[in-house]
């Protein structure tokens, strides 16, 4: 052997061995007659610094970091070299081969062994193994795709159609705990043709004779500094009567005061004439006031907008879908319904009930109830108090 104890092929071969794991260190010493398990853990420990140069070095010799031993010639040194990387690429192509059978036969024998007690999704959950690689070391891949697609068309079929890729996913996830990607089941969807019909995007549009759309003067300012500055008008629908009814209200921003309503069955332009006539009568025809509202087909009406050009009023429009522009009103409307029909269920009194609870609410909701923007005044103390 000269000067080394142990051959540099003999040295790889233990590496390999370890590597592979299929013998215990005291079988590969007996194998190699290895004297000292320590000088294997050495052997190890050099592989993985990834020290190879020190597999040719001789008993007792060091060498400086980075160097192996001396050559007679530079090709001995690269000839060496090219030996070794081809032993360790050789042995590390089997390491990972094997390691891969093990992995497959290893979770083979553990679903076959636990699935009568868990279901297979939960087993390879905590194994870390995707379904898809389990099923196509069992049985194949395309099988396991095709008992997928098959599923697939049974739940389109029992939704008749209706759902579309995400609700299908996570009908797969919920009932049948199978997980696949949203792309997967996309995919197979499309080329089955189970897409659900999609719902066309409805395009606004004015349902009066024409529209006139303001701008959001108003801008979410719901205070005022005086009377008859800034009014807040809407619509909203009664269902507790016999047929559906429809409240226009106007209030004032300076003290929450319901300056004027009307109660119709229906919501036509008139509505809101009648309403807006009303609040002009009460505050003996005011000028300059700025009345704001949504977007409504009956606000953006040429007769309405008209009507506020002739009486010299301002016109202010919430932005089109945003409920927050006229907070006001929507609350006012909101606080109506909660504490005044609370106890009331659709089409469970009569319209004549529904008029007298109105009209019982907005005057206690004027005369009595207190608020604390008002410094806990009611709306007609505030206004009085204020003239």
């Amino acid at each position: 052997m000269g000067k080394n104890v142990y051959t540099s092929e003999t040295k790889w071969a233990v590496v390999r061995d370890k590597l592979e794991g299929k013998l215990t260190t005291r079988e590969i010493m007996d194998k190699y007659k290895i004297k000292n398990n320590s000088q294997i853990k050495t052997w190890m420990r050099w592989y993985r610094n990834g020290e190879i140069y020190r597999f040719d070095q001789p008993i007792g010799k060091q060498y400086t970091f980075g160097h192996g031993p001396e050559f007679s010639s530079e090709d001995d040194r690269m000839n060496n070299q090219l030996t070794h990387l081809k032993m360790e690429n050789e042995i590390l192509k089997k390491y990972m081969a094997m390691r891969k059978e093990w992995i497959k036969e290893l979770v083979v024998q553990l679903v076959e062994k636990f699935r009568k007690k868990y279901s297979v999704t939960s087993i390879l959950k905590v194994l870390e193994i995707p379904r898809s690689s389990y099923y196509r070391w069992t049985k194949g891949f395309e099988e396991y795709r095709n008992e997928h697609e098959t599923l697939l068309i049974e739940i389109c079929k029992a939704t008749t159609y209706r759902n579309g890729h995400r609700k299908i996913r996570a009908i797969l996830h919920r009932q049948y705990h199978i997980h696949l990607n949203r792309n997967t089941v996309q995919k197979i969807m499309q080329k089955h043709h189970l897409q659900c019909k999609v719902k066309q995007k409805r395009k606004w549009k004015s349902q009066g004779e024409s529209e006139v759309i303001a701008p959001n003067i108003l801008n979410r300012d719901f205070s005022a500094s005086k009377p008859n500055e800034k009014w807040v008008t809407d619509i909203t629908y009664l269902q507790y009567g016999r047929e559906t009814l429809y409240l226009s209200t106007i209030l004032d921003l300076y003290n929450n005061e319901i300056v004027a309503y009307k109660l119709y069955n229906h919501q036509q332009t008139p509505l809101v004439i009648d309403t807006l006539e009303e609040a002009l009568n009460n505050r003996n025809n005011p000028e300059g006031v700025m009345v704001h509202s949504d977007q409504g087909s009956v606000y953006t009406s040429y007769v309405f907008q008209n009507h506020l050009k002739k009486n010299h009023l301002i016109s202010s429009m919430s932005r089109r879908g945003n409920c927050w522009d006229n907070a006001v009103i929507e609350s006012f409307h909101s606080n109506l319904k909660t504490e005044e029909f609370q106890y009331c269920k659709c089409n469970s009194i009569s319209n004549l009930e529904v008029v007298l609870k109105i009209d019982e609410y907005i005057y206690h909701y004027n005369e009595e109830r207190i608020q604390e923007k008002l410094g806990y005044l009611t709306p007609k103390e505030f206004g009085a108090k204020a003239a």
